[in-house]
């Protein structure tokens, strides 16, 4: 998306005006360091990116920060390919140092060294995607944010069923054999809960859907991401999604004919025959919220959850290429029950674990060093996902998935 819509940034400027915050947010202190500054006129943000344009993560937040930037009419300074060590407080206190209000990370591992500088820069708003520490920290100027993106993956699911329905239809395999490739990073919450809300979607539509699952170790790996997008392919897997940064799985899936769900954005350009639609984050919402409130004197939620209402949850155009009949037109029905509350992702009737549903779990909410549950996010029939914090905590190894491996 080059530019916003006027329709689009109405309503983030309403959200950000009238609500700033979200659900699942701490209400802000009186007299926070938030509330106390005043955004000079010439507001610079700062922005801190795990790679480059070549990673689709990235890209995907750099396009947004250049979006918002120009919305809002204050400076972006962007600095790439930082490390999630000390180089990312480095290059935070840098980026105080060249005068921003605000200074925004975007990988998880930047999280420790963002609250640091935090820390020692009292006056700076500091912002950080996927972590899961601000709220408790307890500081007023750190502060976290992620989406409700297991909507956009189980819609991205939908779209992967309805493609094998199809093909089993044309009988070009049985429907005992509609098994799913999926390409994961690590074996964090956060992929967890993306590839099984994937694969809840595509079973949705196609219940006798399994998936195998492997992973890379790392976030952005052509070559490892190639080879394990070809391993699951050669391993009878019909249609191959994944969590991972590169172009590496919609290339091998192109190459072998085989239909891809890319992530981060479309591939269509590269993967004409066989990209199918990607869901992904758009961050201009956020960012558009974290520069109007530092403008207002608001308090940044600790914790701020976009959805498929605030524009923060989207969906590429459908290839309609690549795709099933109707495809579209699906995902258009689904995300409208997910939007309204008809319909849950982690609906508990909806899966086993172990051949047993899931009537009460106890997640790892709070960050701390006994890494053990402390939250109960079972209830009214659902896994309440990112309602307690922003970032991910469904790491439920639920059945018909099957880890091909665990190393990482």
């Amino acid at each position: 998306m080059k530019k916003l819509t006027a329709l689009l940034l109405a309503l983030v400027m309403v959200f950000a005006l009238a609500a700033c915050g979200s659900s699942n947010s701490a209400p802000a202190a009186e007299g926070s360091a938030a509330e106390e500054a005043a955004a000079p006129a010439d507001m610079k943000v700062g922005f801190i990116f795990l790679h480059d344009e070549n990673s689709t993560y990235d890209l995907n937040f750099m396009n947004a920060a250049k979006d918002a930037c120009e919305a809002e009419g204050v400076e972006a300074i962007i600095k790439t390919n930082v490390p999630e060590g000390q180089e990312c407080y480095e290059t935070a206190a840098e980026l105080v140092d060249a005068g921003c209000s605000i200074v925004f990370a975007d990988s998880f591992g930047h999280e420790d060294y963002m609250i640091q500088a935090a820390k020692e820069f009292p006056e700076v708003q500091f912002c950080h995607a996927t972590g899961t520490k601000a709220h408790t920290e307890g500081l007023d100027n750190y502060h976290n944010a992620f989406a409700s993106i297991y909507e956009g993956r189980f819609l991205a699911g939908v779209a992967a069923g309805m493609k094998l329905n199809e093909m089993i239809e044309a009988g070009e395999f049985t429907a005992d054999e509609a098994k799913i490739g999926y390409v994961g990073a690590f074996t964090y919450a956060e992929v967890i809960s993306g590839y099984t809300s994937f694969f809840l979607g595509a079973r949705s539509v196609c219940p006798t859907a399994t998936m195998d699952v492997t992973f890379t170790g790392s976030w952005y790996d052509e070559a490892a991401e190639k080879e394990a997008a070809t391993k699951l392919i050669e391993g009878g897997c019909k249609l191959i999604s994944q969590h991972a940064d590169s172009m590496g799985a919609p290339t091998a899936c192109e190459t072998a004919g085989v239909p891809d769900v890319s992530y981060n954005g479309s591939t269509v350009d590269a993967c004409p025959n066989t990209f199918i639609v990607s869901s992904r984050i758009d961050w201009t919402p956020y960012m558009v919220y974290m520069i109007e409130c530092v403008k207002n004197g608001i308090a940044i939620d600790a914790d701020w959850t976009g959805t498929l209402e605030t524009g923060s949850v989207v969906l590429t155009e459908v290839n309609e290429g690549a795709a099933a009949a109707g495809t579209a037109g699906a995902i258009a029905d689904v995300g409208a029950k997910l939007e309204n509350g008809e319909l849950h992702v982690f609906d508990v009737s909806t899966f086993t674990v172990d051949g047993k549903t899931l009537d009460s779990y106890m997640a790892d909410v709070d960050t701390d060093e006994a890494f053990e549950g402390d939250t109960e996010v079972v209830a009214d029939g659902y896994f309440h996902e990112s309602e307690f914090r922003s970032a991910p905590y469904f790491d439920v190894q639920i059945d018909g998935i099957t880890l091909l491996d665990t190393s990482f």
